[in-house]
């Protein structure tokens, strides 16, 4: 299913999930979409594995937690969020070589808290993993143990697409 892509979100240097300079990390990218909801997009590679040909069950649930956490920054652009409940459930294996995609949305924001939900829907529109989290939303000055400047957090600099197969049938 294509989605129009109406903004892409900021990265980082050193992040694990989005980090553009972590040669360990998954170089994921976040796509705005129209219909309210945040699309993240990730290349893991054979380190990322758990079984051979599959990635591991730690790295969907990284995956999923960033994608939600993320998501309330539609609303909130200056909004920080720090993981205080998360839950996945794996459904089927997740294949190694090949895009990996999570959708995510917000469910609950409140003054202190958000809460929202993700999936990761394999090519074939198959919900791979599903997960839930709650958030407490802190000022990056508090999260951050040194000064977080636009060294660390800057605006993704590869092509954002007009639109975006989200999973299952374009």
């Amino acid at each position: 299913m294509r989605r129009k892509v109406e903004a892409a979100q900021y990265v980082s240097r050193m992040c694990m999930v989005c980090g553009v300079e972590n040669q360990a990390g998954l170089h994921g990218r976040f796509f705005v979409l129209e219909s309210g909801e945040l699309l993240g997009v990730f290349e893991p590679r054979a380190e990322h594995q758990g079984y051979p040909g599959r990635l591991h069950g730690g790295i969907v649930g990284a995956i999923l937690d960033e994608t939600i956490g993320r998501a309330v920054n539609m609303a909130h652009g200056d909004t920080w969020g720090v993981t205080v409940k998360f839950t996945v459930r794996l459904r089927k294996p997740v294949p190694l070589g090949g895009e990996v995609r999570a959708v995510g949305r917000i469910t609950r924001d409140t003054s202190r808290v958000f809460a929202g939900t993700g999936e990761i829907v394999l090519a074939d529109g198959t919900v791979a993993a599903e997960a839930e989290g709650t958030y407490v939303k802190l000022p990056i000055d508090q999260i951050a143990s040194s000064e977080f400047s636009e060294s660390d957090w800057f605006a993704d600099p590869r092509p954002v697409p007009a639109e975006i197969d989200v999973g299952g049938e374009s």
